[in-house]
């Protein structure tokens, strides 16, 4: 008779996913510093405002340009920024607490732009347009205050489909983001 017991990863286990961890690292920082080569992204003496909204996409972008700070043939400055939008459940002090432990410098900016989307549009239609409107013009008026000269968000190949079809079926355009705004 054998029991399922939880048992510690192998050594062997333990060292394929720390493997393949670093070469997806490699891989995504690889194809980062290429987008901004292509694209002039990151230019000598920027500051970069790295805008955090809480989740995954913003955190590895924020990362990847610490790593690529470190690395790059430039010399550059990063600041993160976050846009507290006042909605209900958002842990306000989580992100001030692990950017003071990376030793990132940081601004939460408190807008209340959720009461705004909330009043404006009607119960189960799409808040996204106007949600993204707002928070747009609030980033750029706190980049201008922070000095940054260029502003880094954590899209990535699905937002920008996503925008190509809610441009297409609710706007009757055939529009999404570009690469540098």
């Amino acid at each position: 008779m054998t029991t399922a017991l939880a048992t510690a990863p192998t050594a062997r286990q333990a060292q394929k996913v720390a493997f393949e961890a670093n070469k997806l690292g490699k891989r995504l920082r690889r194809e980062v510093g290429q987008a901004i080569a292509d694209f002039n992204m990151i230019e000598a003496g920027d500051k970069v405002m790295v805008c955090l909204s809480g989740g995954k996409d913003s955190f590895a972008l924020l990362d990847m340009l610490l790593f690529l700070r470190e690395h790059a043939p430039i010399d550059f400055d990063i600041v993160a920024v976050n846009l507290d939008q006042k909605q209900p459940g958002f842990p306000a002090e989580v992100l001030p607490n692990y950017l003071t432990g990376i030793g990132v410098p940081f601004h939460i900016e408190n807008e209340d732009t959720y009461s705004i989307v909330k009043r404006v549009i009607p119960e189960g239609k799409t808040t996204c347009s106007l949600c993204s409107r707002l928070r747009r013009g609030v980033l750029y008026r706190v980049a201008g205050e922070l000095g940054a000269t260029k502003i880094a968000l954590g899209h990535h190949r699905d937002d920008i489909l996503q925008t190509l079809f809610l441009n297409m079926f609710f706007g009757g355009k055939l529009k999404s983001m570009p690469p540098k705004l």
